[in-house]
């Protein structure tokens, strides 16, 4: 495995300067930002698309460097009603696009979250059980039969058309894939360009072990986000994990993302690598600096530390 950096940490930084940045680190591999929901300010995806001369511009300031791009980063919700729906819809395709011309063949996503029900406009995340309400069942149906899968099955035909050969699916909360059981249905439905962005942070925080996910989703995982989460002590056992306020009241919240080492300890980290190692995986692992307990230099350097450890080289 080898050490990446998804580069929205460094937002303040142009693009030269932002991969000075990384390669001072010892980090020669890069995850950027195209689409979705980011600013995207390292990657202006129309204008390297209209514009072949800043495209090989860009390449260029990679090549100069002897660094390369891990994966291209278009996090979103196309599945959205919409307004927000049509518009992820629309950078999802054009990442994939640019991914093609940058000869980039993996591209992280979420896998969206559809409304409940025709003429719904706002997604609707379902986790309670579908026995009841009796309401439950036909809008869970309705989100993977008549939205999700469609809309998944046109794009992988997209994605194949212009050789990127892995989308790398973030298991995130709020969306319709959150966990290995509802990755592996939308790659059974979709096929094998869809896999796994194994973030291991996510599953904690919905009490999950990432370790044992991991093995579940032997042939599946496709990247892996080095990012780390703490349970707070105290506060979790008395709400429980689900969690709505805001990342910045870290002080209150039941688990807070957290610079890798900081929410579970090295020895476990190093038998997660170990283990997505033996089911397969031997790629790039993306540090996600998402700690609001410390400075950004801290958390990356914290994290850089932990991760050069821990990961299974």
């Amino acid at each position: 495995m080898k050490l990446a950096i998804c580069t929205d940490v460094y937002n303040n930084l142009s693009y030269p300067d932002m991969l000075d940045k990384v390669k001072s680190q010892g980090i020669h591999a890069v995850e950027m930002t195209a689409g979705g929901w980011a600013s995207c300010p390292h990657v202006k995806t129309a204008e390297l698309l209209a514009d072949d001369a800043k495209l090989q511009a860009f390449k260029a300031e990679l090549e100069q460097r002897g660094m390369e791009i891990a994966a291209l980063n278009c996090s979103g919700n196309p599945l959205s009603p919409g307004e927000m729906g049509a518009k992820h819809t629309q950078s999802s395709y054009d990442t994939i696009v640019l991914a093609g011309k940058l000869g980039v063949k993996k591209v992280v996503m979420m896998s969206g979250c559809p409304a409940g029900a025709p003429g719904d406009q706002t997604p609707n995340w379902i986790t309670s059980t579908i026995s009841w309400p009796d309401y439950m069942a036909p809008a869970l149906d309705y989100q993977w039969n008549e939205v999700a899968i469609p809309w998944w099955k046109k794009f992988v035909a997209h994605c194949q058309a212009h050789g990127v050969e892995q989308i790398a699916i973030e298991e995130f909360p709020c969306m319709l894939v959150y966990n290995p059981e509802t990755l592996l249905r939308l790659r059974h439905a979709v096929g094998p360009t869809v896999g796994i962005n194994l973030d291991p942070s996510h599953l904690m925080a919905m009490g999950a072990d990432p370790i044992a996910s991991a093995r579940a989703l032997k042939g599946a995982i496709f990247h892996i986000h080095g990012k780390d989460a703490r349970i707070e002590r105290g506060l979790a056992d008395i709400n429980g994990l689900l969690e709505t306020k805001p990342v910045t009241d870290a002080e209150n919240r039941s688990w807070n993302y957290v610079a890798v080492g900081c929410g579970k300890d090295l020895q476990w980290w190093k038998e997660f690598f170990s283990v997505c190692r033996m089911g397969g995986y031997n790629g790039y692992v993306s540090l996600e600096m998402e700690d609001l307990t410390m400075s950004i230099d801290a958390g990356v350097t914290t994290s850089i530390d932990a991760l050069k450890q821990t990961i299974s080289q």
